[in-house]
Parts: C-alpha cells; structure tokens; sequence
C-alpha cells in the first residue's frame, strides 16, 4: 500500500494554528471557481504527501482559484485518498483582503497575502497570483451544474489536539459551469511552498458559479497514521 513519505516535521513549519475546531459555517455567495487540473511527475509524488495520506494513479495537482465578493483565494492542493475517500492535500494557498487569518484560523488554510485575479472572456478565463502562478481555461463549453465534482481538502494544522489534518467538504450549490482545454503559462513550485511539485500534463480544467458553505467540521486525521485507524471527531470527542 502506497503512502506519504514526507516527514510531518517538515511540513508542520507551514502548519496553521487553530485556537478551536468547534467552528461555524459560513456562507460565500456567488462565488467563482477556476480549478485547472494537471498529472505530476510520478517519481516524486509520495514524497510531497504525509504518511496518513495514499497518493492517487495518477498523480495530480489542482490549482484553485476562488473570486468571492470580499475576497479572492487561490490554492494549490496535491490529489491523494484519505482511506479509501478522494481528497486533496493543500501545499499553500494565496488571499487577496483580508480573510485569509480566518480562513486559516477556522479551517487551516495555510495562507499568505498577496494579488490574485481572475479575468472572464468569451473564449478563456486566466487567474493569476502575482508572479508565481498563471492558469486559463480555454475554449470553456457549458456543463449541467451537477457535472463536476468537488473534492475536500485536507489542510494541515496546529490544532487544540495537536498537528492534524482538517477535512474541510465545503458545500457547493452550482448555477452555472463550464468545462474547458487547461494551460498553465507559469508556475513556481518553491514559492508555493513545495519545490518537488512539477506539473507535467494537462488533464481538464473547469469554471463555475456557486454558493459556498464553508462547514463545522466533521473529522480530523492525525497526518502520520492511516485514516483507518487515525480518524476523529473533529468536535464532541
């Protein structure tokens, strides 16, 4: 059974902290969503996940990209499994205003400040993060609103009980989507915080318009063990 091999003491410097999992939900409305999907070299892809996590055949990366009314967020997130559950690991993520010390603090977005936009044309959407990351979605054609499927992330934070992994299954109402060719004109793996990270073949790319739910949390994982036998509650334990 393939798993992480990164040491979790090198992943805890970038770790959040997280005064509380007993947390609120909070509702983003109207939210645009740019997520551009591509396979990584394979060679290095357990290296870049913690033990508690299973890389996924193939191994893909998923930039992230949120254009919300009072701020935007952009992530970068590793594909891997969570027991036999499709999850998604966040290397670091970007905000532009002022929400990312709640994001991390709630939900154990590893974040920094910095400039992220997202620009819509007929035929392309591009998101860029100041000099570290350029994405489009090219020649975008309508989906059904149920068409795609969203993935929770697994943020690594410094929680009440310890380091853990943060399952965050935001919720997503979806009013429109569109699917289209993935390009990435530029990325800079180190300023994301993960060097070994090389994006090696486009797979898809879409773009939505949604209601977001941030949730209470559900379950945490301790990130060097196997969620079998790792996995908690995140509150009433």
């Amino acid at each position: 059974m393939y798993t992480g091999t990164k040491p979790v003491a090198e992943l805890a410097a970038r770790a959040p902290r997280m005064p509380t999992l007993d947390v609120d939900a909070l509702a983003l409305p109207s939210v645009e969503i740019l997520t551009v999907t591509y396979e990584v070299r394979a060679d290095v892809n357990e290296a870049m996940l913690p033990a508690g996590l299973h890389p996924t055949i193939p191994p893909i990366v998923t930039f992230v990209v949120w254009r919300a009314e009072t701020f935007s967020m952009a992530q970068v997130r590793i594909g891997c499994r969570s027991g036999m559950r499709p999850r998604a690991f966040l290397v670091s993520a970007v905000v532009d205003g002022d929400a990312g010390p709640p994001l991390a603090e709630r939900w154990g977005f590893a974040t920094r400040p910095g400039t992220v936009t997202l620009e819509r044309s007929y035929d392309r959407l591009r998101a860029t993060v100041d000099d570290t990351l350029d994405v489009e979605v090219v020649d975008p054609v309508p989906l059904r609103p149920n068409d795609i499927q969203w993935i929770a992330n697994m943020n690594l934070a410094d929680t009440p009980r310890g380091l853990r992994l943060v399952q965050v299954d935001a919720d997503y109402e979806v009013y429109r989507a569109e699917r289209g060719r993935p390009r990435l004109a530029a990325f800079d793996a180190a300023a994301w915080s993960e060097p070994l990270l090389e994006p090696v073949y486009p797979v898809v790319a879409t773009f939505a318009v949604a209601d977001i739910t941030l949730p209470r949390l559900r379950y945490v994982c301790r990130p060097e063990e196997l969620a079998f036998f790792a996995t908690e509650p995140a509150t009433g334990a």
